[in-house]
């Protein structure tokens, strides 16, 4: 559903049109390019290339062998751009993610001087792997770099490559040797994307294919370059007045100390989402129509994207949690207690 007023211009310049249409194309093929190594998934693998389209990073959870670090690095190899893959641990400092000041020795003068070496954060896609094991002292070290997109050492401030994406893996089984990531990180993922276990004739694809020779060779469905015209081709989608005030009021209804938030709210949730959410259900929304062609965002695509939107920026309270109420289910009844306007076709 969608409405027919709308705010914003439409994209109707035949560059936009076909900037548009060469999203949609290459969408199709990353999908294809994926799948000669990553079998199913098409959730996740969806709401990844929406995070690439969009600009933003995402969170990607799930139990051990689920191909979590085979689908950022294979998505790295299909586009061709620089993949770096940090693995958290408890020792783990900021410089080791940045990059350190060195002193070096010129071999002619014998002059020393203070040289930056970069860290590995400066990559186009870099894979924090399991961030949660990793003290906040160190998490926090990403913070600038997901947001700014650039890295401050020493008061010196290096930007980062172009474009740039964190993707971070968290085990949801292990407690043990971890630590929480704090709100103010969590809210700048874009997606807490859940990643489940295959259906059982997918697993079975999984077995064949790792237990025999693999020899994989990936075409490039689109460049770095392309990428960041679609950022800026997302953000250009118009969207009407009804649905943007939709995916707002999603956002206010999940805070407790809001206007009348609804009784579940107030009776599970400590904290509701930022207005950071509402900013990624629209980008969100607008990502996925033009992933499917289409040049307007619906109700449609606000919903499909509010799972993976809300679930990490809602905080749940000790009656939730003693009741065992998954923030999936607090998203559910969200949903359903929200009403869509009625102004739309």
């Amino acid at each position: 559903m969608t409405s027919t007023a709308s705010n914003s211009p439409a994209l109707d310049t035949p560059d936009d049109l076909a900037l548009a249409a060469q999203l949609a194309e290459g969408c199709g093929r990353i999908r294809e390019e994926l799948g000669k190594l990553i079998v199913g998934q098409e959730r996740v693998v969806d709401l990844v290339l929406t995070t690439l389209f969009v600009g933003g990073n995402s969170l990607i959870v799930g139990v051990p062998g689920l191909a979590k670090t085979l689908l950022i690095h294979t998505i790295a190899q299909v586009l061709e751009l620089g993949f770096s893959r940090i693995q958290f641990t408890p020792d783990l400092m900021p410089s080791d993610i940045t990059g350190t000041d060195l002193i070096q020795e010129d071999a002619e003068t014998g002059r020393r001087s203070l040289v930056f070496m970069r860290g590995p954060v400066f990559a186009n896609i870099v894979l924090a792997d399991e961030i949660n094991r990793t003290p906040p002292k160190t998490q926090a070290a990403l913070l600038e770099a997901m947001q700014e997109h650039r890295v401050t050492v020493q008061g010196i401030t290096y930007d980062l490559p172009q474009p740039f994406y964190v993707f971070a893996t968290q085990n949801p089984i292990e407690l043990e040797g971890t630590y929480p990531l704090p709100e103010a990180q969590l809210d700048r993922f874009m997606y807490n994307i859940i990643m489940k276990h295959l259906p059982e004739d997918d697993e079975l694809t999984v077995v064949r294919n790792t237990t025999a020779v693999q020899d994989h060779t990936f075409s490039r469905a689109v460049s770095g370059e392309d990428l960041l015209a679609f950022q800026q081709l997302v953000r250009r989608v118009p969207v009407s007045d009804p649905v943007a005030r939709y995916a707002l009021a999603l956002v206010r209804a999940s805070r407790p100390d809001g206007e009348s938030p609804p009784e579940f709210i107030t009776q599970w949730v400590s904290y509701g989402a930022s207005v950071r959410a509402a900013q990624y259900l629209v980008l969100g929304g607008k990502a996925r129509a033009l992933m499917q062609g289409r040049l307007h965002v619906g109700f449609d695509d606000i919903q499909a994207n509010a799972p993976d939107v809300l679930r990490h920026r809602i905080l749940r309270n000790f009656h939730a949690e003693s009741e065992r109420v998954t923030t999936d289910h607090i998203v559910e009844q969200l949903l359903a207690a929200v009403p869509v306007p009625r102004s739309g076709m």
